[in-house]
């Protein structure tokens, strides 16, 4: 390549970048400029007027948000047409004040052929460029030719061309911590994933470094563009293993321009709660699985009970009896309206208090007419006796109190679960004050559902002044409507008055739908969805009534005692066959020289898994080293030398261990930022540079999917992979290390 000409055309794509910063500049300018006079201008007073104030600065607020959160390659390449024109290809779409189009976002369809053309289906492209960019400065540019004979008669220079650079200068970057999106160089067979249909289940499905976890991201990135004013009203709701993978992956969404989803684990499910407390692979096994549902069932029946024998009462002097009859008619009643039990309470209620009613008034010989009545029943009603005996027969309960009892009272335990074996229920038992854990989030959820809520009398008020909040709402959007049509499709009337109106909260959409477990989101995305027990897939259909989800994982990568061991088997309950399948088959992150040989541990393990193929390789990737002395010291020596070497100027390293390895380990290595310490279960979906793997063996022996866990670990290298072990190493892998030091 001569220096004349791609200086040149690094000076042509410099000025088309600085063209496209001043007018991201101008629109910040302007948004900022809104919300300024938007807080400067007062307003009548009247609630009409605040929710329309509230609602505009929210809107211009989120505008701006947008707009600072793509500062980073905002301008990822270009497609050079058929028709002579070029097409600029960025992270969100941008106009110039006539309306002519300077950036097309990613996900429109017009953006298709970056990532989807080839050279035997070029779609109207003649080629297509990569931009390497710092800042707001080009760095590099990288061609690809579609089209050869436009090309030749175009009289193109070849000298830019580079088919797979900006791919492999991707994949060789150092890691910061956090994970970062690949809009620059989606590959084809990811982009038809992140285009796919939202409507139902799509599983994708891919083994180690396939890019699942980005490519689902990117998927909810697109599907809140094409789907915005369904999506804005509901919000995507994002799964991911731990809180430190949350964190992993917290700036994608963000940098790709989109905030309009919750990010929670399995453990944050429920609202109030963030469970991270561990337990026994037995304890998880039986929580995670469906007989869990009937022992709930169970627990709340017996909360329903009758008495033995009759019962005296009470009530302002006068005694009267409750007898089980009664009892055991009203409850009969109370069953048969299918309603959750402390809703049905209010039926069971109602139908005892005429009874005693009657008879208080047998006892005082007095009449019952139509106000008597009235007068004696809620006499009855607060009587103690009475609201003791009631309790005792039917009590109302919150999901923690049923299911606390239920594992502290080895009698309730048993009555409940007869279809448990004893060793099943022993490993449910614990202490009323114990913490909660992932698997409880499922059961306490299970529990909400057969529980209900009280219903609180309808307030007419209420009502109508909701009816005004709505409309006040609608007049608001049609004025956004008026003054930015795009920033009107971020919302609707209701979300509108959810979140300004009067009688709102004023929590954001997002905080709402975190907080409200009756919350229905319009998709879902799990990620490390084979982790996930039955019990854990029942709540997150509850979360999606339309079914509509992307679930990513991989089933060889099974570490959970309740997790998956196929997709038809966690799925079929709730669809049947109604779910499609789409598989990545392309390793990005692991060498080959790592990937060959975690595969051949794995399979003389005797767990299957799908072909995964490399796309590159890195010499002297896999080091595997026998320790003859103390272990912690000779860590620390390698960490150091790491940190002194690989990773001299950046980059992260991790050390993973068995977790009853961890805690010895963790006093002898050096504190650093850019090193963590964890087990294989806490490393799932994460990626570094440098991983330091200590005695796969006890991995190997840690748990019953301690084949699957060594795979995971084995397989988070992007660089370099130094395996450290006193005992022999696993078969499939003790064969690579001969060449090991």
């Amino acid at each position: 390549m001569t220096v004349n000409f791609l200086a040149e055309q690094l000076r042509s794509e410099q000025r088309r970048l600085d063209g496209l910063y001043r007018r991201l500049d101008e629109l910040r300018r302007e948004a900022a400029g809104t919300l300024a006079a938007l807080r400067r201008s007062p307003t009548a007073g009247t609630p009409a007027a605040r929710v329309e104030r509230d609602a505009l600065l929210a809107l211009n607020q989120g505008n701006l948000d947008r707009l600072s959160a793509v500062e980073e390659r905002l301008c990822i390449g270009r497609l050079d047409l058929l028709d002579g024109t070029a097409r600029y290809i960025g992270r969100i779409g941008l106009t110039d004040p006539a309306g002519a189009r300077l950036l097309v976002d990613w996900r429109a369809p017009a953006a298709t052929p970056f990532y989807r053309a080839t050279r035997a289906e070029p779609d109207g492209a003649v080629s297509r460029r990569h931009l390497t960019t710092r800042g707001r400065t080009v760095t590099g540019i990288q061609d690809e030719v579609l089209d050869l004979a436009a090309f030749a008669g175009a009289g193109r220079s070849t000298e830019t061309v580079s088919a797979d650079d900006a791919l492999m200068l991707a994949l060789d970057a150092r890691r910061t911590g956090h994970m970062r999106d690949i809009v620059a160089t989606i590959q084809a067979e990811q982009d038809r994933i992140i285009r796919a249909e939202a409507a139902g289940v799509l599983v994708v499905q891919g083994g180690p470094g396939t890019g699942k976890t980005v490519v689902a991201l990117h998927r909810a990135a697109y599907l809140l563009y094409a789907q915005r004013e369904r999506l804005a009203r509901s919000g995507v709701l994002v799964v991911g293993p731990n809180n430190r993978f949350l964190d992993y992956i917290s700036q994608v969404l963000p940098s790709l321009g989109e905030t309009g989803v919750v990010l929670a684990t399995a453990g944050r499910l429920y609202p109030g709660i963030d469970a991270t407390a561990t337990e026994s692979d037995a304890a998880v096994a039986v929580k995670g699985d469906l007989r869990m549902a009937k022992v709930l069932s169970n627990a709340v029946k017996a909360r329903q009970r009758v008495p033995r024998r009759p019962v005296e009462l009470t009530v302002e002097g006068s005694r009267i009896q409750l007898t089980p009859d009664e009892v055991a008619t009203a409850r009969h009643r109370a069953q048969l309206s299918r309603k959750p039990h402390n809703q049905a309470r209010v039926r069971f209620v109602n139908e005892l208090l005429p009874k005693l009613a009657a008879r208080l008034a047998a006892a005082l010989n007095t009449d019952l007419d139509d106000d008597t009545r009235v007068e004696l029943v809620n006499a009855i009603r607060h009587a103690p006796d009475v609201r003791r005996e009631v309790n005792l027969c039917w009590m109302p309960l919150t999901p923690e109190k049923l299911l606390r009892d239920l594992y502290a009272d080895p009698a309730r335990l048993r009555a409940a679960a007869p279809q448990l074996s004893e060793a099943e229920r022993r490993a449910l038992r614990r202490d009323r004050s114990a913490p909660w854990t992932p698997a409880d989030v499922a059961l306490l959820d299970e529990a909400a559902e057969l529980l209900g809520t009280e219903p609180d009398a309808v307030d007419h008020q209420a009502a109508a002044d909701r009816a005004a909040e709505l409309e006040y709402a609608g007049r608001v959007l049609d004025l956004v409507s008026e003054m930015s049509p795009d920033a009107a499709l971020m919302t609707t009337a209701e979300t509108l008055a959810n979140r300004y109106g009067p009688q709102a909260s004023r929590q954001s959409l997002l905080s709402e739908a975190a907080g409200d477990r009756g919350w229905a989101y319009g998709h879902v995305v799990v990620d490390e969805a084979q982790e996930l027990s039955a019990m854990q897939w029942r709540v997150l259909m509850r979360r999606c009534p339309s079914k509509s989800m992307t679930v990513v994982g991989d089933i060889a990568q099974t570490g959970s005692a309740a997790g998956a061991r196929s997709w038809d088997a966690v799925l079929r309950p709730y669809l049947n066959d109604r779910w499609r399948l789409a598989e990545l088959t392309v390793n990005y992150r692991t060498p080959a020289e790592i990937m060959q040989p975690a595969s051949a541990m794995l399979a003389a393990a005797g767990v299957s898994a799908a072909p995964v193929t490399s796309a590159r390789s890195v010499a002297a990737a896999l080091v595997t080293e026998r320790v003859s002395g103390a272990m912690p010291p000779r860590l620390a020596e390698a960490v150091r030398a790491e940190f002194a070497g690989t990773l001299a100027e950046d980059g992260q390293c991790a050390v993973l261990a068995a977790a009853a390895t961890v805690a010895e380990l963790v006093p002898a290595l050096p504190r650093l930022d850019r090193l963590s310490i964890l087990t294989p279960a806490q490393a799932k979906g994460l990626e570094f540079d440098v991983v330091l793997l200590v005695e796969p063996a006890a991995v190997l022996a840690g748990s019953s999917r301690g084949a699957s866990d060594l795979y995971v670990a084995l397989t988070r290298a992007t660089r370099r992979l130094h395996v450290l072990h006193r005992r022999d190493l696993p078969p499939g892998l003790a064969e690579a290390s001969a060449g090991g030091s």
